[in-house]
């Protein structure tokens, strides 16, 4: 079901016919689609440290060699990638009615 999902977007993106603001609406459903809540890259944050969290439990030595970098991982997803969309989002939409 995912895969499928994403070739939608896929093929959404790649279309001939989207414009800047046609774009922009895509960046920002992956951030803000209700379905998975919050979007889909706060989704794939969540899921990356529910991997971190499962990766504490079962690390030899819970010495954090597998669960750090997931943290990390988690934290660029939401944050930095996430903050990014917003701003390429941002930069391509209509900046109103030039004057």
């Amino acid at each position: 079901m995912v895969s499928l999902t994403l070739q939608q977007i896929e093929g959404d993106l790649t279309a001939d016919d989207v414009d800047g603001q046609e774009l922009a609406a895509i960046l920002r459903e992956l951030i803000e689609d209700t379905d998975p809540p919050g979007g889909f890259i706060p989704f794939l944050g969540q899921l990356v440290t529910t991997a971190a969290r499962r990766a504490e439990q079962i690390e030899p030595d819970r010495d954090g060699d597998a669960s750090c970098p997931l943290h990390e991982a988690a934290a660029l997803i939401t944050d930095n990638a996430g903050m990014r969309l917003i701003w390429a989002a941002r930069a391509l939409e209509p900046q109103g009615d030039p004057e």
